[in-house]
């Protein structure tokens, strides 16, 4: 049998704590925590993790939003090229002007949804994702490089593939550019009075 364990020698092998750490426990949490599903009570104050998919936790508003905004794009891109039909073997002019228009605008929205305007929940799927994501065209553009290089119009094809990548980058670059001024403009006149105020992605 083993000696019984009371006395000096049973205190001596009494773990010590650390002021102001509580032991290790595993045994019923205290009141306040909820036990997660591997038996360890769950911290208290904070909420426990969400196992649902994602499909489940996306807002009805925000899809609501972007399918507007699709719907919206789309029949706007297609109401342009039934107005500027694109003749066989010439260069895609609405095509070109849809794309480099979107990434303009596309740029300069998001200057204003990210740093100007105060935090919103549907303008960014609204507009960025739906409106002007249907409204641009890859897949058209992609058609009629093809149409072009069937016809035997090499260098028209190549300018629509380079010409329209270089011609967006220069009009996203002067949206962010002209979006940038917007804000310094607004920023400077707030900062004198001691209002300035910045929004950011963080806070969507």
């Amino acid at each position: 049998m083993r000696a019984d364990e009371s006395g000096p020698e049973r205190e001596s092998r009494e773990p010590t704590y650390i002021s102001g750490a509580e032991p290790e426990s595993g045994g019923e949490p205290e009141s306040g925590g909820e036990p997660a599903p591997g038996g360890e009570p769950e911290p208290r104050g904070e909420p426990a993790p969400s196992h649902e998919p994602f499909r489940s936790r996306l807002r009805k508003g925000v899809l609501a939003a972007v399918a507007l905004g699709g719907v919206l794009g789309g029949s706007a891109r297609y109401v342009l090229g039934l107005t500027f039909p694109t003749p066989r073997g010439t260069f895609p002019v609405t095509t070109f002007a849809v794309n480099v228009s979107g990434a303009f605008l596309l740029a300069l929205l998001l200057v204003y949804v990210l740093e100007i305007w105060p935090p919103t929940r549907y303008v960014r799927p609204f507009a960025a994702i739906g409106f002007l994501g249907s409204f641009t065209t890859f897949s058209t553009w992609m058609v009629d490089t093809d149409r072009l290089l069937g016809h035997g119009h090499y260098a028209v094809a190549a300018f629509n593939v380079f010409g329209s990548l270089f011609a967006g980058l220069a009009a996203t670059g002067l949206g962010l550019a002209i979006g940038r001024m917007a804000l310094a403009r607004r920023v400077r006149p707030a900062a004198r009075h001691g209002r300035a105020r910045r929004y950011g992605w963080w806070v969507r």
